[in-house]
């Protein structure tokens, strides 16, 4: 069985809202809600992934609060090893490529890949 990707997640809440986006086409998932993430490089904390990602893919620098959940899970194209990290914005600025900020509340309706599932539940009830 192939090793799991790690995969560092920010999970970033500002004023009761998440920074959320949506997977492009070509990508796997494509279609499907997103939290800012990646692959870990090898040897890097996935807190510090989380971090990295978001400024790469947001143009928002955040700091990691809390690990809220870390999973495997296996999809027909990938085994991932889910680390999901609350995080706060660290700067100022509206978020890039597709990115914003939605209330709380519209996470429930918002269509996130099944490894999403338990995390974003565990967001609404907060």
């Amino acid at each position: 069985m192939p090793e799991p990707k790690r995969i560092g997640i920010a999970i970033v809440e500002h004023a009761g809202r998440f920074l959320v986006g949506t997977r492009g086409v070509g990508q796997d998932l494509a279609g499907f809600a997103e939290f800012p993430g990646g692959k870990c490089l090898p040897d890097e904390a996935s807190e510090v992934c989380a971090v990295r990602e978001c400024l790469e893919e947001t143009g928002l620098a955040v700091a990691p609060v809390k690990l809220l959940q870390r999973l495997e899970f296996t999809y027909p194209h990938a085994i991932v090893d889910l680390h999901f990290w609350l995080c706060s914005p660290a700067s100022d600025g509206e978020p890039l490529n597709g990115f914003r900020w939605v209330d709380r509340g519209e996470l429930a309706q918002l269509p996130f890949p099944a490894a999403n599932a338990e995390v974003v539940r565990t967001l609404l009830q907060s």
